[in-house]
């Protein structure tokens, strides 16, 4: 990591630099004289950086001298075969005398060798037009666009470079998503989709086998880090887990190779993607091959996925079956024959072709310094058509297409500024480039808008990002008859069609030649009458079954409840206070009895209706409060059973106005019993107010506020049946909601208001003779009334389920009980045990008695 911020800190460094001084004065302070380049001149040159080696001898360096060249090692026959073919587009151009009519593209290529400081050496001598060491006032770049480079680390170098001339480049290999942002990357361009889409193609891939508990590597390079956080982070918004997330060290340190593969074992993962290079992979697997690591499901990003160094033999013990992305392949005529036409001979000058072939064929040419390494010398018998190497291997045009495209985009856009026409070019003014010198920035125009159908049917376009339309196939590792590994094609990802993925699950074979998905989760789901446990300091996708407590079950819906094993649900009991009920049978009897009482009085009063104690305390008062306690008593039934919607609106508005209507009748008999004796002084008649219709109309006008407010009630919210459901029991409490608090507020409140009212005028009317006195017995039940309705408060709203209904109930029958017994079990006592004193002489005599003292 040290090592990559040097450089890239030394790519700013480098790009400030330039901006502001190297247009005033362009000198290479070292010469690029060392580095190998393949040059072919033509009208319009397009420069191009291929990383045909994979590291570079660094020698030591004294700081007192200028440093030797640098040397690279270890040819990539895979990249050079796409360099042969940038060159074998190019002369396809140039033989279309449609595209580019009358003028002919060359190319200058270099070597970036897979490092940076290489990669940035070979940028600058693209960007020096001018021979090495001259000094001049003004700094042209020799080439007016560059194809490549092809990691993505290597193109973050150069793209920072080349952006500050606003010179297009165009990759066909980098595929890190940092490099759509056109914010750091102005003038850069693929052919090779964004890592974005092949991370959700991957995620998408985990998805749909269901995979919950995934490990994965990734390179240490911007590539590997940036590709496989992507995926870490898609895969974990989708509910999956990772198992581990660990880095490739590029020295390949052995140590650190084994920890991390260890890794894999000590997770329990079944499934793994490696999100790096070919080579960072190789010695990944070459360490899980001596730790003997099978049945994994490696998944493998578009890097490696085809890479040939991985297809040998020693690997199928553990890569077959691996699965992964890669892009679309073409078939290129002609491709092949040009790639087989090479030979030193035809090519002396083209020191790429020397080392290819040394390489190639293990022999010397006896143009380069192995140093102490002995190569016999090439006999010229060598024939390249025999090799079967990756370089002729044209099986699988993947990454070699991509630079077929990004040959022709380039073709096309200058095509399209060829054609330009005056006034209708797309610079201010409608003004058209000047053709004949063919400027960078006017051809980044032309690129990003470029749009053409190529030979194959596939549109080339990018969108505003720099990106191509991104198009995976979905390879599968399988072995063929002999051997050999077979990419087959066993789905496809597409980000404009729905749906993206589709998958041909019969024709893939998985890891150990298994037809059988495999599984990867960090724990199995639980049984039915168990319930997950988070382990501490474990990822949500690990966890422990225990047995469910009562009705704890995840899976059982708020109206269901599990079974005593814990293993299905069943429907919740419903519960209200029914009529089977032991509490709801008390109330019932106790109500019905109470109703009973009552009818008992009734009779008893009309059966000696002519007596002086029944006409002494008006008839007709008693019997219309007897009336309404008998349906004070009855309205209790309607609290009784399962609410409905009937029931729940009958229970209150009867038993607000029943109670209101026997209130009002002690009301009116409380303020005549009172203005009667107060009728008696001299030069009183207050009586002439008082009279049968007047009692009737308060009675009336009182009863009446209580029908308004429990019609408005019914009309605007009224009391509806609702269930209670909570997950802790095993019930549902069926009971009547209000509907609006207020108007039963207001219903209680009216109540409250009429018994505070007949308290005091009995309270003043205490000392009354007793013959006329019902007062103090009127007090008393006023008394037991309100103790009895402000107790309900606090136990109403602190009672639970069909408690509530009981406590309501229970107040509905002790007030009306204390309102009965109070104020008729005297009379009655009189009537049937003491007869003697229902005589009006006894009557008068009290009064009289009581009046002199």
């Amino acid at each position: 990591m040290a090592f990559q911020s040097v450089y890239v800190c030394l790519t700013l460094l480098l790009s400030t630099l330039i901006s502001s001084q190297l247009l005033q004065n362009c000198r290479l302070i070292r010469s690029t004289s060392d580095l190998p380049v393949l040059i072919k001149e033509g009208d319009i040159m397009i420069g191009a950086l291929f990383s045909l080696h994979d590291t570079v001898l660094e020698s030591p360096s004294s700081f007192t001298a200028e440093p030797h060249p640098t040397q690279c090692s270890g040819f990539n026959f895979r990249t050079f075969r796409w360099m042969q073919t940038m060159i074998f587009a190019i002369e396809e151009i140039n033989r279309d005398r449609q595209l580019l009519a009358n003028l002919t593209m060359g190319y200058t290529i270099y070597d970036s060798c897979s490092t940076h400081f290489h990669a940035l050496r070979t940028a600058l001598a693209l960007m020096n037009g001018n021979k090495e060491g001259t000094g001049i006032s003004e700094c042209r770049g020799r080439v007016p666009v560059v194809i490549g480079d092809g990691g993505s680390t290597l193109s973050l170098v150069v793209a920072r470079f080349l952006g500050v001339f606003h010179v297009p480049q165009v990759s066909y290999f980098s595929s890190c998503a940092c490099l759509s942002n056109k914010l750091e990357f102005p003038a850069f361009l693929r052919t090779m989709p964004s890592d974005f889409f092949q991370v959700d193609a991957l995620a998408q891939l985990v998805r749909h086998f269901g995979w919950s508990w995934v490990g994965t590597f990734a390179g240490d390079d911007a590539y590997g880090r940036g590709g496989a956080q992507i995926f870490n982070d898609e895969v974990t918004k989708l509910g999956a887990c990772i198992a581990f997330y660990e880095i490739i060290p590029k020295n390949h340190e052995q140590t650190e190779i084994s920890r991390i593969v260890q890794r894999i074992r000590e997770s329990g993962t079944s499934v793994v993607l490696v999100f790096a290079l070919e080579q960072d992979a190789r010695a990944l697997f070459l360490e899980a091959l001596r730790q003997n690591l099978t049945d994994i499901q490696w998944l493998a990003s578009e890097a490696w996925i085809t890479a040939a160094v991985l297809s040998t033999p020693e690997f199928h013990s553990i890569l077959q079956g691996s699965m992964g992305y890669a892009i679309r392949r073409a078939d290129i005529p002609g491709l092949e024959p040009f790639l087989q036409r090479l030979h030193p001979s035809k090519y002396p000058q083209d020191p790429f072709v020397l080392q290819f072939w040394e390489e190639m064929f293990k022999c010397s040419l006896g143009t380069s310094n192995k140093g102490s390494s002995y190569r016999p010398p090439c006999n010229g018998s060598e024939i390249l058509a025999k090799t079967g190497n990756i370089y002729s291997d044209v099986s699988q045009l993947r990454i070699s297409y991509n630079v077929y495209k990004a040959v022709y985009a380039i073709a096309h856009a200058l095509d399209s500024m060829l054609r330009c026409e005056p006034g209708k070019g797309p610079f201010p003014g409608g003004l058209c480039p000047n053709t004949s010198s063919v400027q960078p920035w006017q051809l980044l125009n032309y690129l990003k808008h470029v749009h053409f159908t190529n030979d194959f049917g596939e549109e080339t376009k990018f969108d505003a990002n720099g990106d191509p339309v991104a198009m995976y196939d979905l390879i599968n590792w399988q072995l063929s008859g002999n051997g050999e590994v077979w990419y087959a094609t066993v789905g496809r990802f597409d980000e404009t069609m729905q749906p993206k993925l589709v998958i041909e699950e019969k024709n893939i074979i998985w890891n150990g030649n298994q037809k059988q998905v495999p599984m990867s989760v960090c724990s199995n789901s639980c049984p039915p009458g168990t319930r997950k446990a988070t382990r501490p300091n474990f990822p949500l996708c690990c966890f422990d079954c225990i047995v469910c407590a009562a009705g704890e079950c995840e899976k059982c819906l708020p109206e269901f409840w599990s079974n005593t094993r814990r293993d299905t649900c069943v429907p919740k009991l419903v519960d209200f206070l029914s009529y089977s009920d032991t509490m709801g049978i008390t109330l019932l009897a106790v109500a019905l009895l109470g109703s009973c009482f009552t009818l008992a009085v009734a009779l008893i009063f009309t059966l000696k209706r002519h007596t002086p104690l029944v006409r002494a305390n008006n008839s007709e008062l008693s019997f219309l409060i007897l009336s309404s306690l008998w349906l004070c008593f009855l309205c209790a039934l309607a609290f009784i059973g399962q609410p409905t919607s009937w029931s729940c609106g009958l229970r209150h508005t009867a038993f607000g106005i029943a109670f209101s209507l026997c209130l009002s009748c002690i009301l009116g008999k409380t303020m005549v019993v009172l203005m009667a004796f107060r009728a008696t002084l001299p030069g009183s008649n207050v009586m002439k107010w008082f009279g049968p219709l007047q009692q009737r109309g308060i009675i009336f006008l009182c009863t009446a506020v209580q029908v308004v407010i429990c019609c408005t009630w019914l009309s605007v919210a009224p009391p509806v049946p609702r269930k209670l459901m909570t997950r802790e029991t095993a019930r549902i409490i069926l009971l009547c909601d209000v509907g609006s608090p207020l108007a039963f507020s207001l219903v209680l409140g009216y109540i409250g208001l009429l018994a505070a009212v007949c308290f005091v005028l009995a309270f003043f009317a205490r000392k009354l003779p007793d013959n006329f006195n019902e007062a103090k017995f009127i007090t008393f039940s006023m008394l037991i009334f309100c103790a009895v309705w402000i107790a309900f408060v606090p136990a109403y709203v602190s009672s639970p389920g069909k408690y509530t209904v009981a406590v309501e109930i229970f107040a509905i029958l002790a007030s009306s009980y204390g309102l009965l017994l109070c104020i008729f079990t005297p009379k009655c006592y009189i009537i049937l045990l003491k007869p003697e004193k229902n005589t009006k002489r006894y009557l008068m005599s009290k009064s009289n008695s009581e009046r002199k003292y």
